[in-house]
């Protein structure tokens, strides 16, 4: 029995929720099933499916878009732009395999797994307690304070950090496989990873710097344009452990693969939130969640993404 999992690359939710399907479907469905895992990332012109990637006995994607293929036998996700379409939406609620589910209201796609996991199948998520806990407070933004959030020297964000910025899938296979029986103290404590951290520590330390360079609050909003940097990957919430008085953050930076502008808002604002980010994001061919969403342009799309920015920007100081 093969396994094919897709998952949202270069997140921890996402390899957590790789993890955690893996070991449920392993536990109630095919003790000996061989899994293969592939990266799914958001970007210009949307995600590169086609059918011959779904090769598996079973084909599952988490923490990600839906896809509009027979061939697609499970699917989790939590992202409110998670149909492409309409009509991928019709397909999905078409479907009666019982094995297809979503729920925007979940913080994190590991721990919405992990609750269907259990309610509908059966399945004991207890030794996974500590991925399921850490994967729903990161990709929730659920610290208790910026200086919290931009602390990265606890196991799970040493692993975060290396999860966000690495570029070998064969890494990242690993990871979601130590995930699924492994303390994530056990894991950031590996030669491989603790070796990767600790150069982006220092860039932890620099973007920091850069940012406060950079920024600027333009009304309720931070603002700020890293492309000239390499650091697309920087924690998100340092834009607000700089500006705690800020509402909203909208930036822009830039690899080789896309421009990506970011818009957020901030978990420890007093003044309520307004505006739905992933419908904003939406009107222009990005998505997300409504407190955190980001639109990906080319990577020749510089002068494009920063008009957007700015129209967003004024859209949220309104």
């Amino acid at each position: 029995m093969k396994v094919r999992v897709f998952y949202h690359d270069n997140c921890f939710d996402g390899l957590a929720s790789a993890a955690v399907f893996s070991r449920f479907y392993r536990e109630r469905f095919a003790p000996h099933a061989e899994f293969a895992y592939a990266g799914l990332t958001h970007k210009a012109g949307g995600p590169n499916f086609n059918d011959l990637d779904f090769n598996g006995d079973e084909n599952a994607i988490v923490d990600f878009r839906y896809y509009s293929s027979d061939r697609l036998t499970w699917w989790f996700d939590h992202h409110q732009s998670a149909f492409p379409a309409p009509e991928d939406e019709q397909h999905f609620r078409r479907d009666t395999s019982g094995k297809k589910f979503y729920d925007p209201q979940f913080r994190s796609c590991t721990k919405f797994i992990a609750t269907v996991a259990a309610e509908r199948f059966g399945f004991d998520a207890g030794p996974l307690s500590e991925l399921v806990e850490w994967a729903d407070t990161i990709d929730g933004a659920q610290y208790p304070d910026p200086p919290t959030a931009v602390d990265v020297s606890g196991p799970a964000m040493q692993l975060l950090m290396v999860i966000e910025t690495n570029k070998d899938p064969a890494l990242l296979t690993q990871i979601i496989r130590d995930m699924q029986s492994r303390p994530l103290a056990e894991i950031a404590a590996q030669p491989r990873i603790a070796d990767q951290y600790r150069p982006l520590y220092e860039r932890h330390r620099e973007a920091i710097e850069i940012i406060r360079k950079h920024s600027r609050l333009d009304g309720r909003v931070i603002v700020f344009d890293v492309s000239q940097y390499h650091v697309e990957g920087y924690n998100k919430f340092i834009p607000y452990y700089l500006h705690p008085a800020a509402v909203y953050s909208v930036s822009i930076s830039q690899s080789p693969t896309r421009t990506k502008i970011s818009v957020g808002f901030n978990p420890w604002s007093r003044t309520p939130r307004l505006d739905n980010l992933a419908s904003i994001c939406e009107r222009y061919g990005g998505g997300g969640h409504a407190v955190v969403a980001a639109i990906s342009y080319g990577p020749n799309d510089l002068d494009l993404a920063r008009r957007t920015a700015a129209e967003i920007v004024a859209e949220l100081n309104r």
